[in-house]
């Protein structure tokens, strides 16, 4: 589906039960609008349960200031206007109080978005306003100013966050990353010191990625159609647990002698089967965009006949280690060990430059890197396998980190190791 050729009412309803469902404003906070082409905007009310708003709600406040409605549109309308005044490409304005994003503002910081090459690239600059009453014209002006000076992202001290976006699709896409860089660093540093990728690390990962060829024709067999369901169901699911944003998280499943991966420029949460892109001997299907990702996928396939599916995601806790460049013990409950293995870390910019590491350091023993400031890279037989990995993955980090607030974590003994390798061993011969 594509947000943007909603009316604008329509937008601003679902990407507000969106905000309101994965937690990221509450029932009375958070406003949205978006500026229509007569110069109009169209804007939340004040005094609505966000959880169920609908798009008979939201407000019409016309170019000459009437407004039109059934309620009265949102007190923080100033800073809007005075948003879409210094800044004439905005057209969507998002507002909110996530808790991540709240803590980095009552601490008068801002996230460094250059800790993940995604949320610098896709939230831009993040600038920072002094405290204002809300609602009040000198908020609208403090905030105005610093959009004006080409920031995308705002925090706003002592209040929460805005964004703003020349489409309310890249406003919001704007607005979740950071509120994710803001969780994975503050789950980082709770396990040691997040690391800051340097100007050319971050210039590696903005260089353009040459295109794979395209083929001739594509006629999807009855293997494919079924295994894009699956994938669909997959990356929602994914994005549901919140293991996954709507610009990142790549996966990918074998299909006969190519394979199927996301696409690129998709939100997740909306991916469809269609939007799926079937790759084969190099090349990918007519008129199909494949995820960034897509060389190194193929190099896996290639170089390792037992992977069978392979998924890049951003797990807040186990992405924190990722970027403390820290080991994840994974000897800490049978599931862990048994599913994960050891996992190693991958030296930031391999992903960007063939991956030759990443494919030398997967293993049937260790199906799960995690590459350092940027992702965790996830394999398995099957795409169930892997998204179990994925899921046990991320549990297992998020104990981790809470573990370090009660005491010291003591892993499994070596003895007790052997003893699981020892059954695990039994338990293969005896399904074989």
């Amino acid at each position: 589906m594509n947000l943007d050729q909603l009316h604008p009412r329509e937008q601003i309803a679902r990407i507000m039960q969106r905000v309101y469902r994965f937690g990221m404003t509450t029932t009375s906070g958070g406003n949205i609008s978006v500026r229509d082409r007569d110069g109009s905007i169209w804007i939340t009310p004040g005094g609505v349960d966000k959880g169920v708003i609908g798009a008979s709600e939201i407000v019409h406040v016309t170019a000459d200031g009437n407004t039109e409605g059934l309620h009265k549109p949102s007190s923080e309308l100033p800073f809007h206007l005075a948003i879409y005044d210094r800044r004439p490409e905005v057209s969507a304005v998002l507002h909110g109080h996530p808790a991540a994003l709240v803590a980095f503002s009552i601490v008068r910081q801002v996230p460094d978005t250059a800790t993940i090459p995604q949320a610098r690239f896709v939230c831009g600059k993040v600038g920072y306003a002094p405290y204002a009453l809300p609602g009040s014209a000198e908020l609208g002006h403090s905030v105005a100013g610093i959009f004006a000076g080409g920031a995308n992202s705002v925090i706003m001290e002592n209040h929460g966050t805005v964004v703003a976006g020349e489409t309310l699709s890249q406003a919001f896409q704007r607005f979740e990353t950071l509120e994710f860089c803001a969780r994975t660093i503050l789950e980082a540093a709770s396990i040691g010191t997040p690391r800051t990728l340097t100007e050319d690390e971050l210039r590696v990962y903005e260089t353009e990625v040459s295109a794979l060829g395209e083929m001739d024709h594509h006629s999807p067999s009855s293997v494919e159609k079924e295994a894009r369901s699956r994938l669909r169901d997959m990356v929602r699911r994914a994005y549901r647990q919140r293991l996954i944003t709507s610009t990142y998280g790549t996966f990918s499943v074998r299909v006969g002698d190519g394979f199927l991966i996301t696409p690129f420029g998709i939100d997740r949460y909306y991916v469809e089967r269609e939007d799926f892109v079937f790759i084969q001997n190099g090349k990918r299907q007519p008129g199909g965009t494949p995820s960034r990702s897509v060389r190194v996928h193929q190099k896996l396939y290639d170089e390792h006949p037992h992977i069978g599916s392979i998924i890049s995601a951003q797990s807040p806790a186990a992405t924190a280690f990722a970027v403390v460049g820290r080991t994840l013990e994974t000897r800490t409950i049978p599931e862990s060990y048994v599913l994960l293995g050891d996992i190693p870390v991958v030296p930031f910019g391999d992903q960007f430059t063939g991956g030759d590491q990443i494919s030398a350091r997967l293993s049937s023993s260790s199906p799960v890197l995690l590459l350092a400031n940027d992702t965790i890279l996830v394999t398995g037989a099957s795409l169930t396998e892997t998204f179990d990995r994925l899921e046990v993955c991320e549990f297992s980090a998020h104990s981790l980190i809470q573990s370090h607030r009660i005491g010291e974590v003591v892993p499994m003994s070596g003895a007790e190791i052997e003893a699981l390798n020892h059954e695990m061993e039994l338990r293969a011969r005896q399904e074989s």
